[in-house]
């Protein structure tokens, strides 16, 4: 494994997919914000989450990459399509699994079993994402499909 290369192109791939989910939200296609959720998750102070946030989901988007250059180490030829392959794999599970789970263990979302409070939660995502807006699947699946295309172009093997 290339570690400098997958370093590089996974802190590329991850901004590119954090500034499309931003940009996506800006444009009214979903109000998902991927650092703001998982910054609630060690704050409640709204604008401190979103610092914590980001770099938070640079290092998930780290340790990801890792697991790119892993993959691509084993089939040994790193490829924009194959990257765009996993990355919508990876899309797929976060609005599948991961987001739907997170109420479970989010200590500021609200799950869908429970009813408004008097204090301020997050929305849980519900099925699919969709809580967020009904193009917020697309969104997120997109996104981590270029993510995985651009650690699959630039990645480096040695």
């Amino acid at each position: 494994m290339n570690l400098p290369s997958i370093l590089l192109w996974g802190f590329a791939a991850t901004i590119v997919l954090t500034t499309l989910t931003v940009a996506a939200q800006s444009l009214g296609l979903t109000r998902i914000d991927i650092p703001f959720i998982i910054g609630t998750m060690f704050t409640a102070d709204r604008d401190r989450a979103k610092v914590i946030g980001v770099i938070l989901h640079i290092i998930n988007g780290w340790l990801f990459a890792i697991v790119y250059a892993l993959i691509f180490g084993q089939l040994h030829a790193p490829s924009i399509s194959i990257g765009a392959a996993i990355g919508i794999v990876q899309g797929i599970f976060v609005v599948s699994v991961l987001l739907p789970m997170l109420p479970g263990v989010h200590p500021r979302m609200v799950s869908e079993a429970r009813g408004p409070e008097p204090t301020r939660l997050l929305e849980p995502p519900g099925f699919l994402a969709a809580n967020y807006g009904r193009h917020t699947p697309l969104v997120l699946i997109v996104a981590h499909g270029i993510y995985g295309a651009i650690i699959g172009f630039f990645y480096v093997l040695r």
